[in-house]
């Protein structure tokens, strides 16, 4: 993750631009309105110094014979009125300039808050769609930096960064037409020390841009480091590493440190330059414009207005050069955004899609898988070859509607990527897997799951009560449904046991109830959206004796009536199925009953001899009568 963050990007893309300015259509008439406010706020700061220059010149420098000014002609010839007039005019402008401001800062602010919504709940909504290989090759970490840092950094954009950028130009373009226009040669001597401040400008935007990239990419490791090790806060501290995983936190906290300090350093020499300089022409300013006021040239106001306008010309220069450095970050978040937006599902819905009408029976057909490609290496780097790391290779079975169907098998067997295909988080590359003869990917995707009711290894609930986990939203699920299928998983009683009964909270990830709880409960979960297909995934591995009876009993009413497909390490839980699919190295080795497959003394005959060594075991039977065309042929 920390790779991708280094990429700061351009200080502008017109094309990302474009597609930003899509968020703000529906804020229209909220951005006009800022903008407006804007352009009055900038005019606000130019008039100022030029009432200024209007007082002098009008009724306190008569004598130097340039009292005439436009503003003056509307203005009170008596010098005590005028200079009330002009006073009062002072004061308005101000008090504008305050409206101006909190309407452009309140309705900008409010305008980045919405955008920020809509681009949050955007983000979420297209993560949801992504299919499971996307995040089998991106962590966490980094869709979660997209959701939330990468999206603030827009928020600066929108809030602070562009309205400052058009601010700070309103203001120059004011400045410099006021300047022009009353006295070139005084503009000119003032504008002397720009080609200094564009120096130290373009030295600063260099230090700091290199600082930022240095920052967020230490910050990119301090969330993945963060993340990892707060997740395994629990091996972290059996095995007493405190001390050796806080050294090394110490290190990617201070290469954060020492980018932060660079950065300052550049900060706090850049300001000062650009303050001195400014100085330095408001000085020129005070010089030049002194001889000419004493020569007659110009007016004792002008001068003064001068250098006023000298003080604020300089100052949108500085923040020009700091809003840069958040236009150019702004950019590379929106780029990472849009490049996970722009990232489509390979596993959709067909346009086209057909409803299987059966009663649940499932086909695997000559299925061939490969999660990736056979990576090989040349001059130092890895790329992926031609040929599929396959998986499974040839799967060929049928479970006919409403029988049990267990798969057993090694780890790495392929027992899983079967469930996983069944219910199309992948794609197969060969082959064809078929729900009451309909192949899965011509299935709608949200009908296909709501087929099937699936109890993992490892049971995930979420924050909120037990009810609302068993329901998971769904609306046809009452509470009397939730309430039976704990009867019928045989966790209704601990549940009522709780203070709060099924409205008690649960913490994240169901951290209050044991594992076998928490199975109980997925189990009820899956019962109680009344599945077709009921789909358990090494669902007994994790709980304890007692739990696992209670899980048995719970299995002859789950299975009962539904076509059901059970992995399982411990073999206790599946000899009453209708029929057992051993794997072996991703193909189907043998098929059949319990004490059909013990009799032939194979593969199963080994697994269940390594959990049961002391029990006896039938004699051999002949090993062409079990055994699928599949696994004879090999």
């Amino acid at each position: 993750m920390a790779a991708e963050e280094e990429v700061l990007g351009k200080a502008y893309d017109s094309r990302i631009a474009r597609r930003l300015m899509r968020y703000l259509r529906p804020y229209t008439l909220q951005v006009v309105l800022a903008l407006g406010a804007i352009v009055m706020k900038a005019a606000a700061d130019v008039l100022a110094p030029y009432l200024m220059m209007v007082a002098i010149d009008s009724y306190l420098a008569t004598s130097a014979g340039h009292a005439h000014s436009y503003l003056s002609r509307f203005l009170s010839p008596v010098p005590m009125a005028g200079i009330g007039q002009v006073s009062a005019l002072y004061l308005g402008v101000l008090l504008g300039g305050f409206l101006f401001e909190f309407t452009q800062i309140y309705v900008m602010q409010w305008t980045g808050q919405m955008v920020m919504l809509d681009m949050r709940s955007q983000i979420y909504q297209h993560i949801q769609r992504l299919d499971i290989a996307y995040f089998d090759k991106n962590p966490v970490g980094r869709l979660v930096t997209r959701v939330t840092s990468d999206v603030d950094a827009l928020n600066d954009m929108f809030t602070s960064g562009v309205i400052s950028i058009v601010e700070d130009v309103f203001v120059l373009a004011f400045i410099l037409m006021v300047m022009l226009r009353k006295d070139w040669r005084l503009a000119l001597v003032a504008f002397l020390v720009l080609p200094f401040i564009a120096v130290a400008t373009q030295m600063f935007r260099h230090a700091v841009r290199d600082g930022f990239r240095r920052i967020r990419t230490a910050i990119a490791r301090i969330n993945s480091y963060l993340q990892e090790h707060v997740s395994g806060i629990v091996p972290l501290q059996l095995f007493n590493r405190e001390r050796r995983s806080y050294q090394e936190f110490e290190e990617v906290n201070a290469q954060h440190m020492e980018a932060f300090k660079d950065t300052i350093f550049a900060y706090a020499l850049y300001y000062p330059v650009v303050e001195t300089l400014s100085s330095i022409a408001v000085a020129c300013v005070l010089w030049y414009g002194g001889h000419r006021v004493l020569a007659g040239f110009t007016s004792l106001g002008v001068l003064v207005a001068f250098m006023q306008y000298s003080q604020r010309f300089f100052r949108p220069i500085m923040d020009l050069s700091e809003k840069f450095n958040i236009l150019q970050s702004a950019m590379a978040a929106a780029e990472r955004i849009f490049k996970l937006l722009d990232t489509e599902p390979q596993v959709q819905s067909p346009a086209v899609v057909k409803s299987p009408a059966g009663p649940g029976r499932i086909e695997f057909d000559d299925v061939w898988f490969a999660y990736r490609r056979v990576p090989i290496e040349k001059d130092g780097k890895t790329f992926d070859s031609d040929e599929w790391d396959w998986v499974l290779r040839g799967v060929s079975f049928t479970i006919e509607p409403g029988q049990t169907v267990a798969i057993v098998g090694h780890t790495g067997a392929g027992k899983t990527t079967l469930i996983s295909l069944l219910l199309r988080f992948y794609d197969v590359q060969q082959g064809a897997v078929r729900i009451d003869g309909v192949d899965v990917r011509e299935m709608n995707l949200q009908e296909l799951r709501r087929r099937c009711g699936v109890v993992l290894q490892d049971p995930f609930l979420f924050s909120g009560t037990i009810e609302q986990n068993i329901r998971l939203g769904t609306e046809g699920v009452t509470r009397q449904a939730v309430e039976q299928a704990a009867e019928e998983v045989n966790v209704a009683e601990f549940i009522r046991s709780l203070p709060e009964g099924f409205d008690s909270l649960l913490q994240e990830r169901g951290n209050t109830l044991s594992t076998g709880q928490k199975q109980l409960v997925s189990f009820a979960r899956a019962l109680a959206h009344n599945p077709r297909i009921l789909i358990l995934d090494e669902a007994t591995s994790s709980v304890d004796t007692d739990t696992e009876f209670k899980v048995r009993e719970a299995l002859t009413r789950l299975v009962e009536g539904r076509t059901s497909l059970v992995i399982a390490h411990r073999l206790s839980t599946i000899q009453r199925a209708d029929q057992i699919i051993v794997m072996h190295k991703g193909r189907v080795r043998e098929m059949g009953t319990h004490q059909q497959l013990l009799a032939l003394r194979g593969v199963y005959y080994k697994l269940y001899q390594l959990q049961y060594k002391d029990q006896e075991l039938p004699p051999a039977a002949p090993v062409a009568a079990t055994l699928p065309q599949t696994a004879q042929a090999d």
